[in-house]
């Protein structure tokens, strides 16, 4: 009979909703209370939610990573959310046309074209008002918050004084405060590799010659200054002489945060400028919106640092000689539900994965045939509008919670990516009376592919750009 009491708390135990999540088979139980939870409360300020732990252990380097959605409060907390929400697709929409162009413009033939180991938090940057993720750096002696852009390559921050900057959480970054600050010169060879990294050459300005650099993403935001010099902590890791854009002209969605940290794979970029360190090795795990979860970026090659015990998948990196400063994998199917869906373009193109963007976008056909299977498995619910890039949308309002078919990517050599159950549903209204399918269809079926952040919420995703490998592993984002 003592073993009785056991047998049923073990029962209820696995029966227990855990994260809001239960599994039955090839479908997840989402808790809709759980997850689309929103949390208003104006005590919640930037000195809890932004980024700001990290440590270096066995070594390699762990920053804290934060999403921004958990940041809100103070002045943002009359903010209209639903608009806010909305808002973001639009400004989503605008990258992957901007990504697009880049793509042929860079694709198009030569005659048409014009010319060790460390850890950091990882926050959703949700409070600055950017679409992105966000981590907490130190230049020059001073803590700067900073988009990760896996789509860039220049890092960069706003620095005074500013001929027109957008309005920052932190201070501007003073050039004239930091005794490792230098200025970098016409005829060097970072200021050389800005045609490839950014597109736009460097200028070469007066008294003295310094190298201006200029970035233009396709939405209309920009930066435009100085490339410089200056000492550069990754959490505990120092990097010195980090070349990175000193931005005095400044405009766009970058929303509170400092900057921006180009994890591209140009010879500018922060991954390239730490090879020497890290080995070209970097992963991150992107924590989801939810109050108080933050997840990790991580630079080296040490596996045990990771929250997770999952086996790792790995796929190569498909190499573009054109496109190369992009991570490029080849997505040979998609299955919903268990269901393994049929279509002749599975692993005829390449896709982009991106930790800019914010929804997955599929060639149409994929994409149709992902739609019907999953209208198919997930009926019985009411409808609701199409909005923005989101044509699959439900009235959820009167449920608490629903059984949601499982979405897996395939890439090349068996590797898998099981999307959370996070990333499957985007909230636009916070009621639940619009949820929609966080997927979206390409307009055309020669664009590339994206993998969004949002289908990439809680995995590690490993970077081995020495290696030309990408991993994957399922792992509840956390960061201790």
């Amino acid at each position: 009979m003592a073993l009785l009491p056991f047998i049923l708390s073990l029962f209820a135990f696995l029966l227990h909703p855990h994260n809001g999540v239960h599994c039955y088979g090839d479908k997840q139980l989402l808790n809709l209370q759980h997850h689309f939870q929103w949390n208003h409360n104006s005590n919640v300020l930037a000195s809890t939610c932004l980024p700001r732990k990290s440590r270096k252990e066995k070594g390699a380097t762990v920053l804290e990573m934060k999403h921004r959605d958990y940041c809100y409060g103070g002045r943002e907390r009359d903010r209209d959310w639903n608009k806010l929400l909305q808002k973001r697709l639009i400004l989503d929409d605008l990258r992957v046309q901007s990504l697009q162009a880049r793509i042929r413009k860079n694709m198009a033939p030569a005659d048409t074209q014009d010319v060790s180991a460390a850890r950091i938090p990882l926050t959703s940057g949700v409070e600055l008002g950017t679409l992105n993720y966000i981590v907490k750096v130190e230049i020059g002696g001073r803590n700067m918050t900073v988009i990760v852009d896996t789509g860039s390559d220049l890092t960069w921050v706003q620095c005074q004084p500013c001929k027109s900057c957008y309005d920052q959480k932190e201070p501007l970054f003073n050039p004239s405060a930091s005794p490792s600050y230098r200025t970098v010169s016409c005829n060097s060879f970072e200021c050389q590799s800005l045609a490839f990294a950014t597109g736009n050459t460097g200028i070469c300005g007066e008294n003295p010659p310094t190298c201006n650099y200029v970035v233009s993403y396709g939405d209309g935001s920009y930066t435009r200054g100085e490339l410089a010099h200056d000492h550069l902590n990754l959490g505990k890791t120092p990097v010195d002489n980090f070349a990175f854009g000193c931005g005095r002209n400044n405009k766009g969605l970058f929303g509170g945060a400092s900057g921006l940290l180009g994890l591209g794979r140009s010879s500018i970029s922060l991954v390239s400028q730490t090879s020497a360190i890290f080995g070209g090795f970097f992963s991150y795990c992107l924590p989801s919106t939810e109050s108080g979860t933050s997840g990790s970026l991580v630079f080296g090659g040490n596996s045990s640092v990771y929250n997770t015990s999952n086996p790792f998948s790995y796929t190569r990196m498909i190499p573009n000689p054109k496109l190369s400063t992009f991570y490029f994998l080849n997505l040979t199917g998609v299955s919903v539900g268990g269901v393994t869906l049929q279509d002749s373009s599975f692993g005829k193109t390449t896709t982009l994965i991106d930790s800019g963007t914010i929804i997955t976008r599929l060639p149409p056909t994929i994409y149709k045939a992902l739609k019907a299977e999953f209208q198919k498995q997930f009926s019985g619910f009411p409808s609701a509008p199409a909005f923005s890039i989101l044509d699959t949308c439900y009235n959820l309002s009167a449920y608490q919670e629903v059984e949601v078919p499982t979405l897996k990517l395939q890439f090349e050599g068996n590797a898998e990516m099981n999307v959370d159950i996070t990333g499957v549903f985007y909230l636009v209204k916070t009621d639940a009376s619009q949820v929609c399918l966080a997927l979206a269809s390409l307009t055309f079926e020669d664009d590339i592919g994206i993998i969004a952040n949002y289908q990439q919420r809680n995995q590690r995703v490993i970077y081995d750009t020495k290696g030309s490998k990408l991993g994957f592993a399922q792992e509840s984002c956390s960061f201790t």
